[in-house]
């Protein structure tokens, strides 16, 4: 049984509290009554988050934390005392504690910030930690280029934003290659464009390639389709033009308006493009 885990359990025994779930080597988990279906029955498999609540039982939940073992997250303070602070991590009547130990320049109560959850190996209770250092590191990539990758945006500088890949790796989205909102705290498909020499990690928003190009394509041709069979974007128009009309950089429209002339889904002249 995986504290801090979703995982499949089956119906042991039925009690006046709820469900007793078991895993494979027989260790037994309440499933408090208020998650039971009356059509759950002794043999059934159920999907559940096992944790410690608030009196510090092990139990179940049928409802899903924003965070689980090995994942980083954008989680809200919600509460502090002298010991530390505690997120909402999506669970009824459990708050996730962060110690103080485990924070970096203190939190605010109503602030989110970006933690790492793991199992606390004294206790065995999930806990928080702001300190990311010994989870997430570049030594060993297990990433490749153009792979598609789960990104969380961590911080801001001057030239792009930091994020952490599949909760494994650090990577970087240039400004200059981003168009559409990004803020700290977003959860987002990305790709892997570049792997540097020393390990950096390159990521972009939108799929690069012949594929990449497909989606784009489609995308525009949805566009045109919800502005009535037409846009006022050209070949001529300014790169401001073109990213306010399809959230799209001129080299993405024009290779999209280039796939679609050929197939025919479009015709096209200096400054605009209109449906067949």
């Amino acid at each position: 049984m995986k504290v801090g885990h979703i995982q499949t359990l089956k119906v042991n025994r039925i009690s006046d509290y709820g469900l007793y779930l078991v895993d494979d080597e027989g260790q037994e988990v309440l499933l408090p009554n208020r998650y039971v279906s009356l059509t759950n029955a002794i043999g059934d498999e159920i999907e559940v988050f096992v944790y410690h609540d608030s009196e510090d039982r092990l139990v179940a939940t049928t409802d899903r934390p924003l965070i689980t073992e090995g994942r980083a997250a954008y989680l809200k303070v919600v509460d502090k005392n002298i010991h530390g602070a505690f997120l909402d991590w999506g669970l009824k009547g459990k708050d996730l504690f962060l110690p103080n130990r485990n924070q970096q320049g203190g939190v605010l109560a109503g602030r989110s910030y970006i933690v790492w959850l793991y199992v606390d190996n004294i206790t065995g209770r999930c806990v928080a930690t702001m300190k990311l250092k010994p989870f997430i590191d570049n030594d060993i990539i297990t990433v490749k280029p153009r792979q598609k990758v789960d990104i969380l945006i961590a911080s801001e500088s001057p030239i792009g934003y930091r994020a952490i890949i599949d909760s494994r790796h650090w990577g970087m989205v240039y400004k200059n290659q981003i168009f559409q909102k990004v803020q700290i705290g977003d959860r987002l498909e990305g790709f892997v464009r570049r792997i540097t020499d020393d390990n950096r990690i390159d990521l972009s928003l939108r799929q690069e390639g012949y594929d990449g190009v497909a989606t784009s394509a489609e995308s525009l041709l949805s566009i045109i389709k919800e502005n009535g069979g037409s846009l006022p974007v050209g070949d001529d128009s300014s790169p401001e033009q073109i990213h306010a009309a399809t959230q799209m950089s001129k080299k993405v429209f024009k290779r999209a308006v280039g796939m679609l002339l050929k197939r025919g889904a479009i015709t096209a002249d200096r400054f605009e493009i209109r449906e067949k």
